[in-house]
C-alpha cells in the first residue's frame, strides 16, 4: 500500500525519472502533485507494472493530479553534464513546469540538489513507498517510451520498440553491427 503523503496537510510533488541505465535517448523526469485522497488499485512502482497497466495508469493520473510536468534531458546533455545530474536537472526542470507550488519534494533516490527554496526528502525505493513518486515514475517511463518508439522508426535496426534503449543484447550487438547513431549516449562505452 503507498502512502498518500510524506508530511499531512502541505503541498508534496513526487519526482522520479527514467532512462538513467539506458546506451541511447534522452532521460525523461517528472513531477507530479496528487490529492492526498487519490487512490488508485493499480497504482505502483512503474518497474513492477505491465507496459499496458502504465498506458492505462497515464491518463488517469495527469486527469486527477493537481499538476504534473515532464521534461527530458537528451543525450548530448547527459555527455556532457553526466547522468546524475542531467537527472536531477530534468527533475529541476519538471518542477519549474508545475502550474501549482509544491512545498515538499519527494525525490526517488538518495541523491538531489535542492531546487529554490523548495525543501525536499529523498526516499530510497520512494516510487514503490509513495504515491506521488509512482504516479512520477509512470509519467516519465511512458514518455520516454513513446519517444523511443518513435526514435526507432528512425533506426528500427536497434529494436528501440522493445529495449527502449536498454543495453540488452540485441541492442549492444546492433551497435558492434552499425555504429551509434545521434541518440546514442558516447559517455556509456564502457557499458557497450
Amino acid at each position: 500500500m503507498l502512502s498518500a503523503y510524506y508530511q499531512k496537510g502541505i503541498i508534496e510533488a513526487g519526482c522520479d525519472e527514467a532512462g538513467r541505465g539506458c546506451l541511447a535517448g534522452p532521460v525523461f523526469a517528472a513531477a507530479v502533485i496528487l490529492p492526498q485522497d487519490f487512490y488508485h488499485p493499480l497504482l505502483n512502482d512503474s518497474k513492477q507494472l505491465s507496459e499496458a497497466h502504465r498506458v492505462l495508469l497515464r491518463p488517469i493520473i495527469e486527469k486527477e493530479a493537481i499538476a504534473f510536468a515532464v521534461a527530458a534531458i537528451d543525450n548530448v546533455e547527459i555527455d556532457r553534464i553526466n547522468i546524475l545530474k542531467a537527472s536531477i536537472k530534468g527533475m529541476h526542470e519538471a518542477v519549474a513546469q508545475l502550474s501549482t507550488r509544491p512545498e515538499l519534494l519527494l525525490i526517488d533516490g538518495n541523491r538531489f540538489t535542492p531546487y529554490l527554496g523548495i525543501p525536499h526528502q529523498c526516499v530510497v525505493k520512494g516510487d514503490s513507498k509513495f504515491a506521488s513518486i509512482a504516479a512520477a515514475s509512470i509519467l516519465a517511463k511512458t514518455y520516454r517510451d513513446d519517444f523511443m518508439q518513435e526514435a526507432h522508426q528512425q533506426f528500427p535496426q536497434y529494436a528501440w520498440d522493445s529495449n527502449k534503449g536498454y543495453p540488452t543484447k540485441e541492442h549492444k550487438l546492433a551497435i558492434a553491427q552499425h555504429g551509434l547513431t545521434v541518440w546514442h549516449r558516447l559517455t556509456f562505452r564502457s557499458a557497450l
